[in-house]
């Protein structure tokens, strides 16, 4: 059976106050829970620690010599209590990202800036992956995950929710004409995803009332990619908020079938692990991008595509 941490603390309390009572009273313990301490550390040692007389207790030999073992196990364990709430004050250490490439560039990079100067003792390692990654594997501590959330052995936090829409560049409508129907879409370069294949499925409704989906005339695996193509006038595209809000505000980017889209609006949100320490770290990145999307902060204005 092993020493308890408890166990050297009534020990070492007891030798400072002078008494098996005096201890008690500081440990906020009976005097017999405190006694039985004493004795069930003697008893696993299988040694006296200290006589025991009518008047006094004095250390033996043994009792003198573990006595230094036992302050310095129990100033050790006081130490790294005072750092980790250090740390929680004060969050250090590194800070693994993952995110989409487009969510990367577009939500994480522009906060970065505010983010360190508020904790610059926290060092971000951020890593793009398009598809769904195992975060264990990947020595991940946060993700963030667009779209409805399959995986049960994560713990998530909803960050907001980000709209679809069907969109072109000027150049694309003017060279190839604005469609009027989802049935004329069928007569354009429609820029859609190699996988997964429902991201191909737009928020419009086919001629026999389903889900349109799309065959696409040129494919990729990132959003940011397909951005860039429908930018150039390579074709139309259906893309999220967050990555074309300021490519519709400046006009780069216009929308196509705007009445008959559908009002789709896709959940983000932060995610580890269950059986993962939510650290101070994380929570400080996760609360530093809510809180300044939301407009709660100050490092920008509000995002003008979050929708919580």
């Amino acid at each position: 059976m092993k020493v308890t941490l408890d166990e050297l603390q009534a020990f070492a309390t007891v030798v400072d106050s002078g008494s098996i009572t005096a201890a008690a009273q500081q440990l906020d313990l009976t005097v017999s829970a405190t006694s039985r301490s004493l004795a069930r550390l003697e008893d696993k040692l299988q040694t006296t620690l200290l006589r025991r007389t009518t008047r006094r207790l004095e250390l033996t030999e043994e009792g003198r010599s573990f006595l230094q073992s036992a302050r310095a196990i129990i100033e050790s364990v006081d130490s790294a209590e005072e750092q980790m709430l250090a740390r929680r004050e004060q969050p250090s250490g590194r800070l693994r990202i993952d995110a989409a490439s487009p969510f990367m560039l577009h939500v994480i990079v522009p906060l970065v800036g505010g983010y360190r100067a508020r904790f610059p003792q926290v060092e971000l390692e951020l890593n793009s992956n398009e598809g769904i990654i195992d975060l264990l594997e990947r020595r991940t501590d946060v993700a963030f995950r667009i779209g409805r959330l399959k995986d049960s052995t994560l713990h998530s936090r909803l960050i907001g929710h980000s709209r679809l829409r069907v969109l072109a560049s000027p150049a694309y409508i003017e060279a190839h004409g604005q469609p009027r129907t989802v049935k004329e879409l069928d007569r354009h370069a429609l820029l859609g995803f190699n996988q997964p294949e429902s991201l191909n499925v737009w928020p419009l409704t086919a001629a026999d009332g389903e889900p349109y989906r799309i065959a696409p005339a040129v494919c990729a695996a990132s959003g940011e990619t397909l951005r860039q193509l429908a930018l150039d006038g390579a074709g139309i595209v259906c893309l999220s908020d967050f990555m074309t809000a300021q490519d519709r505000e400046s006009g780069r980017l216009v929308q196509v079938l705007a009445r008959q889209t559908q009002d789709v609006r896709q959940p983000i949100h932060a995610v580890y692990y269950r059986n993962t320490a939510l650290s101070s770290r994380i929570v400080s990145f996760v609360d530093y991008l809510v809180d300044t999307l939301g407009g709660r902060g100050t490092a920008r204005p509000a995002a003008t595509w979050l929708e919580c």
